[in-house]
């Protein structure tokens, strides 16, 4: 399996996502949210988190992934979009 996850400088997107050569989308692997919004300012994120998300037959198909591959891929992400809060989007 090829890939490539790299965050973006604002932290809560990946500015390269690439797996088997197809341009990835986190959507297919995690939910990110802010988990505390009331104790953030105006576009500022309280604690921003993503979790994983099940896999589809779909989406392993999409990627030319394993269930595993999937599951490492996933937390991956997940770490990398979870960062609490932040004011950078202010």
């Amino acid at each position: 399996m090829e890939y490539k996850a790299e965050v973006s400088s604002l932290f809560c997107s990946l500015d390269t996502f690439i797996i088997n050569g197809v341009k990835a989308d986190e959507s297919d692997f995690v939910y990110q949210g802010d988990a505390f919004p009331e104790i953030a300012d105006d576009y500022a994120c309280g604690d921003m988190q993503a979790d994983v998300i099940e896999p589809t037959g779909d989406v392993l198909k999409k990627y030319s992934i394993t269930a595993d591959e999937y599951q490492t891929i996933a937390e991956d992400v997940a770490e990398k979009l979870s960062f609490g809060c932040c004011g950078l989007c202010q």
